[in-house]
């Protein structure tokens, strides 16, 4: 009993620590910033593009680099992934302006040059100022809001509040609650989770046309967590399967020419 009685004491304690680390270190494995480094487009090789900083409601400085549409194009407004970062993805921003449809695309706070620490409630403060500096300059109809994987979250949120044209996700979950859930089965992670990004609670309010991208073979948020947000989202709904695809590598297999697809596709 005794052998017992401390197995038992390990056990708990383990455990114990296992959540308290779990909960505590929650936004360092959410937000795993790559780079805090500021790097302008011309230095990342898109001269194309335009650098703004943009300031939050509460106060936070943030990164966008636009390139202006072509009279009468859209516009895509982008929202990277956890790890990600601008300088990263100008090889894919340069093939979506090749027939003149522009890109707002921003640098969430504490990332790659912007102030601040991320949280939920942050990053939609970034897509505020993101989406306000937008409508400045496009009328909301030509808005394309495309997320990609933690972006998804916050491509939902504003679209459930704001009006836009399209809504691209890629790579989408019903909640990051969800998600955690699933790879921490024997933890609360419902419970403990910080920022859950309800896209679930979010997507009926969202009346755009939508477009699902999602790989088959996605190990980080695997494709049953886009379906289920897809049933719960309104017409018109268009969901797009990569069967050999992952979670970073949908370009490989025909991504962004779906996407152009529905940009370019007339409503209804």
């Amino acid at each position: 009993m005794t052998v017992l009685k401390w197995l038992l004491i390990v056990v708990s304690v383990g455990y114990a620590c296992g959540l308290a680390g779990l909960f505590f270190a929650q936004r360092s494995f959410l937000f795993p910033i790559p780079t805090a480094t500021r790097t302008t487009p011309q230095a990342a090789g898109f001269p194309e593009a335009e650098e703004h900083v943009l300031t939050t409601a509460d106060g936070e400085k943030v990164i966008v680099w636009h390139v202006p549409a072509r009279p009468g194009r859209p516009v895509i407004l982008y929202f990277h992934g956890n790890g990600d970062f601008l300088a990263g993805f100008f090889g894919r921003f340069r093939e979506l302006i090749a027939d003149g449809t522009g890109i707002v695309a921003m640098s969430y706070r504490g990332y790659a040059g912007s102030s601040g620490h991320p949280s939920e409630r942050g990053l939609l403060q970034d897509a505020a100022a993101a989406y306000a500096f937008t409508t400045a300059r496009y009328s909301a109809d030509k808005i394309v809001a495309w997320g990609f994987s933690l972006g998804t979250g916050v491509a939902v949120a504003l679209a459930a509040e704001q009006p836009i044209g399209k809504i691209i996700l890629e790579a989408p979950y019903t909640s990051l609650a969800d998600v955690g859930a699933a790879a921490f089965p024997i933890f609360p992670v419902r419970w403990a989770i910080k920022d859950p990004f309800h896209s679930d609670h979010r997507v009926a309010r969202v009346n755009a046309p939508l477009l699902v991208l999602h790989g088959a073979r996605d190990a980080t948020i695997p494709i049953a967590f886009g379906e289920r947000l897809f049933a719960l989202a309104h017409d018109p709904k268009t969901f797009v399967r990569f069967p050999d695809g992952g979670h970073n590598d949908l370009d490989a297999y025909g991504a962004t020419a779906a996407a152009r697809q529905f940009i370019n596709a007339a409503k209804g």
